[in-house]
C-alpha cells in the first residue's frame, strides 16, 4: 500500500489514525490506495494492542421508554465515530441489576460504561468504586465519584410551568412527581413546578404532585383519570415524561375532557410519538445529540486517562490476569459535569383555555 501510494509506512498509519499533520494531497493518494486495494483496519488488533476490547457498555432501565431507545441509536452512532462498539443493557430499574452493570458485569469484557441508574441511590454512587471509567447520565449525587452529563431539570421543568400559567392555567397537577428528597430527575423537575407556581403568588399543593410507579403510559392514564374525578380538577397536567403525557390525553378523552380547551397538558423528552398524537404534544426537549456527543466523549477522554501506563499485552488481558485500568484514587481529578441545553416545544396540547 504505502508502495503504491508512493509515501512511507508511518505515512500510510497517519492517514488511517487520522493524524492531522499529513497533506490533503498526500492523504488522497494514500486513501485512493486503501480503495484501490480493499485495505480494512483491523480495529480488533489495535484494540488488542491497548489491553481493550473495543466495546462500551449503555445501561439504561427499559428500551420500551422512547426516550433511551432513541438516544441509545444517537450514543451507538456517537460511539462509532470513535471506532467502538456499544452493548446496550437494560436493568429494569433493578438495584441488583445497576450494580452489576456499574461494574461491567464481572468481566473485562467493556472498557468503559455509560450509566443511567434508576434504583441506585445517592449513597450507593457516592460509595462506588467502579474499577471501570463510568459517566452517569441524568441526576448523580453531589459528592459522586463520576462524571456526568445531565440538562438542567429544575429550570426546565420551571420554564414548562410557566408556559401552562401564562396560558391562563392555575391549577397544575404533577403526574410522575415526587416530593423533595434524592436528588433525581422527578424530584428536581417536581422542584422546578413547585418554584414557578409559589413565584406567581400561588400555594403548592403536596395533593397535586402525584408519583407514578413506571413512568409508562398506563400510569399517566390512570393517574389523569384520577385527577379529573376529584373534587377539584386540575386545569393543566405537567407529566414528567412524554409516555405519562400521552396516557394521560388519552384517559381524557375517555372521560370527555377536551385538551387543550378544559386541560392543557405538557410532557418532557420529545419523542416522536408525540409529535404526532392528537393534539401534539407540548414537551420539554432535550438536546440529545449534544448528550449523547458529550457522553461519549467524556468515557472516551477516561478510558485514555485511566489507561495503565503500560497497558497489558494481549496474552495477559486475554488471560483476564491484569485489567487495562486502575481504580480510582484520592488524587483522581474532581468528576466533570456538564450540562447540556434544552428547549421547550409548544405544540397543541397546551394551546389557550376556553
Amino acid at each position: 500500500m504505502a508502495r503504491r501510494a508512493g509515501v512511507s509506512q508511518k505515512t500510510v498509519s497517519n492517514v488511517i489514525n487520522d493524524h492531522p499533520n499529513v497533506s490533503p494531497r498526500t492523504r488522497a493518494a494514500v486513501e485512493e490506495a486503501i480503495a484501490a486495494l480493499g485495505y480494512r483496519v483491523n480495529l480488533a488488533g489495535r484494540h488488542l494492542r491497548r489491553g481493550e476490547s473495543g466495546v462500551i457498555a449503555l445501561i439504561v432501565p427499559e428500551l420500551d421508554l422512547g426516550y433511551f431507545a432513541e438516544l441509545s441509536d444517537l450514543i451507538i452512532r456517537e460511539a462509532e465515530q470513535h471506532s467502538r462498539t456499544v452493548l446496550v443493557h437494560q436493568t429494569e430499574a433493578r438495584r441488583e441489576r445497576e450494580m452489576a452493570a456499574l461494574d461491567g458485569f464481572g468481566t473485562d469484557f467493556v472498557d468503559g460504561v455509560l450509566f443511567n441508574p434508576l434504583a441506585m441511590d445517592d449513597d450507593d454512587l457516592a460509595a462506588h468504586r467502579s474499577r471501570l471509567p463510568v459517566v452517569l447520565l441524568g441526576e448523580t449525587p453531589q459528592a459522586g465519584r463520576h462524571h456526568h452529563v445531565t440538562i438542567d431539570n429544575v429550570r426546565a421543568a420551571r420554564e414548562a410551568t410557566d408556559h401552562l400559567l401564562d396560558a391562563g392555567r392555575t391549577r397544575i397537577a404533577v403526574i410522575g412527581g415526587r416530593p423533595p428528597g434524592p436528588s433525581g430527575t422527578a424530584e428536581l423537575r417536581a422542584q422546578g413546578y413547585r418554584e414557578a407556581v409559589e413565584a406567581r403568588g400561588l400555594a403548592y399543593e403536596p395533593e397535586l404532585v402525584r408519583p407514578a410507579r413506571h413512568f409508562h403510559w398506563q400510569d399517566g392514564a390512570d393517574l389523569a383519570a384520577e385527577l379529573v374525578r376529584s373534587p377539584r380538577p386540575p386545569d393543566a397536567l405537567l407529566c414528567l415524561n412524554d409516555p405519562l403525557a400521552l396516557g394521560a390525553i388519552r384517559a381524557l378523552y375517555d372521560a370527555g375532557v377536551r385538551v387543550p380547551e378544559d386541560v392543557a397538558v405538557a410532557g418532557f423528552d420529545d419523542i416522536a410519538l408525540g409529535r404526532c398524537s392528537v393534539p401534539s404534544l407540548t414537551t420539554v426537549s432535550p438536546d440529545k445529540p449534544g448528550l449523547a456527543r458529550a457522553a461519549v466523549k467524556l468515557l472516551m477522554e477516561e478510558i485514555e486517562a485511566r489507561r495503565s501506563p503500560s497497558a497489558p499485552s494481549s496474552r495477559e488481558a486475554a488471560e483476564g490476569t491484569v485489567s487495562a485500568f486502575e481504580d480510582s484514587t484520592p488524587g483522581d481529578p474532581a468528576p466533570k459535569e456538564i450540562v447540556v441545553g434544552h428547549t421547550l416545544l409548544v405544540r397543541e396540547s397546551s394551546g389557550p383555555k376556553s
